[in-house]
């Protein structure tokens, strides 16, 4: 079910059901005053969940936020990644980001390898997450989004929790490709975990699993 509609359905259940609908200080409240309060609630909501995602992914969300897949400049960069505990460094090394030139950039899904593997990743993130199950979507269908899900364990409701975000911000923002594609995987999700349960979960032989058991 889709989020915002879950959120709208009741708000808007009260003006079919009362005469009239008032504000905190008695006065009448417009329909499109109510949606507003509606969608910012939710928004404040999806806000909450951003303490789910790990370092990389929240620095990579404010980023995308202010900047997309555009280019962007190094410093302020590397001044936001501070506030989030991580470095750009890093996040090159994680494999969302890349930095040329004095400028910095998210990886778009296409441009993220073929044969990544989240058991062998040393710097998991739920963004390098989301973006892959993109890839693999677009790429092999659910089938194929379906075998990184069966290897990523909790983590892949963590990056599910992420692409929403995601969706909602370019909604917001009036990017409809990329709102396209986060949509995408959301509207998938049931029909790759069902085939993801179905699919044996692989462990590399002698590496810890994302639980800490080898």
């Amino acid at each position: 079910m889709d989020l915002a509609q879950a959120a709208i359905g009741p708000g808007m259940a009260v003006y079919t059901r009362y005469a009239k609908v008032l504000d905190a200080e008695g006065k009448p409240l417009p329909v499109r005053a109510a949606l507003a309060l509606i969608n910012q609630t939710l928004d404040e909501a999806l806000a909450e969940q951003e303490g789910d995602f790990d370092a990389d992914s929240r620095w990579a969300l404010t980023w995308f936020e202010q900047t997309g897949f555009a280019e962007g400049d190094y410093g302020v960069a590397e001044q936001l990644s501070k506030s989030k505990n991580t470095s750009v460094a890093g996040m090159v090394e994680a494999g969302i980001l890349v930095s040329k030139a004095g400028n910095v950039r998210l990886l778009k899904p296409a441009e993220l390898p073929a044969d990544w593997d989240p058991l062998t990743d040393k710097r998991l993130t739920h963004w390098e997450i989301v973006h892959h199950l993109i890839r693999a979507l677009e790429a092999g269908g659910e089938s194929a989004a379906a075998g990184l899900v069966a290897k990523l364990g909790s983590k892949a409701e963590t990056a599910r929790e992420l692409c929403y975000r995601l969706y909602t911000l370019c909604e917001r923002k009036k990017r409809a490709v990329e709102a396209m594609a986060y949509n995408g995987l959301v509207q998938s999700w049931p029909e790759i975990t069902r085939l993801a349960a179905e699919k044996p979960r692989a462990v590399v032989p002698g590496t810890p699993d994302l639980f800490g058991q080898e």
